[in-house]
């Protein structure tokens, strides 16, 4: 059953982005909206389409939301085998299941360690240009004393 809903999801999430779709939902739209004067732009007229496109709308959260949630845990599958298989901390691995406050602990600190790397980094570099200063200063003083 899940594999036949997960096939009919992918097909009409996929129908659904197509631009011949939004095409003929816009046909749609222009054709109840001609035929108002035909109908006297009736109580019924304007039911036909509330509840069509209440209904379409309702079914469609289901199956975006279907999707996304599967587009979702497979990308945090890919991500968290990345980690695991790099020199990643592996206790980023599913993280995702964390509280909101827990996860946002551990991006403050993923941020911090940043800064003090980009810090650190930054301190080496300059170092390094100044030794290579040091090291011309000598090269040009041992050219004048020669």
């Amino acid at each position: 059953m899940e594999k036949i809903f997960t096939k009919v999801a992918n097909k009409v999430a996929h129908l659904a982005g197509l631009p011949l779709t939004f095409a003929a939902c816009c046909l749609i739209v222009i054709v109840w909206g001609v035929s108002g004067p035909v109908f006297g732009f009736s109580d019924t007229w304007q039911l036909v389409i509330n509840t069509g496109t209440t209904i379409i709308t309702f079914l469609m959260v289901f199956l975006i939301q279907n999707t996304q949630n599967r587009d979702g845990a497979a990308m945090q599958a890919k991500l968290d085998e990345l980690i695991r298989v790099s020199k990643g901390h592996n206790h980023f691995i599913g993280i995702e299941h964390l509280t909101e406050s827990e996860v946002e602990e551990i991006r403050a600190k993923c941020e911090k360690a940043a800064k003090r790397y980009d810090q650190q980094r930054e301190e080496k570099i300059a170092t390094m240009a100044a030794n290579k200063v040091e090291a011309r200063k000598r090269t040009a003083n041992k050219k004048s004393a020669a």
